[in-house]
């Protein structure tokens, strides 16, 4: 059964949803009816973090949020970490860091990454373990994950 159609404000943008169902998951709404398909889906059970996105600025595995829960709350997803164009602080510490290798992992790697940097601008290695212990990652071994957490740190300390 078709819900009524209702809105969702993902990276800055209102977006419509229409002939919605109220079981779908955000990560679903967001990838099969917004054409946003940063967030990966893999897991579908909230065990491997592809698909984590921000929910008023908290990290959530968007395959286990119902998208009509969202209504009227801040989405930001992967492509709302850099707007403009631009590749954000934590894409290029990825990058330079080595820290990108399949891909597959890294979208929610980032959007675990951003929210602690957040909160956190300056982790110790034992706070970021356990930011981004929720993300399994296969091809790194998380040793240049790690090393692009600090590169990310100290970009954004030099912009302030």
């Amino acid at each position: 059964m078709s819900a009524d159609p209702y809105v969702l404000r993902v990276n800055g943008r209102d977006h419509e949803v229409p002939d919605a169902h109220l079981g779908e998951s955000l990560l679903w709404v967001l990838r099969e009816r917004l054409g946003l398909p940063g967030s990966k889906n893999a897991c579908e059970e909230g065990e491997c973090g592809s698909c984590s996105v921000q929910v008023d600025g908290e990290l959530v595995c968007s395959c286990l949020v119902l998208a009509a829960s969202a209504v009227g709350r801040e989405v930001i997803t992967i492509e709302g970490l850099a707007p403009d164009g631009e590749l954000a602080d934590v894409q290029r510490a990825f990058v330079e860091a080595g820290a990108v290798q399949c891909g597959f992992c890294t979208p929610g790697l980032l959007m675990a990454v951003d929210t602690l940097l957040d909160a956190d601008p300056s982790p110790d290695e034992l706070t970021v373990r356990e930011a981004i212990s929720g993300n399994l990652c296969r091809c790194t071994g998380y040793g240049r994950i790690l090393a692009a957490v600090e590169i990310a740190a100290d970009l954004r300390r030099e912009a302030s």
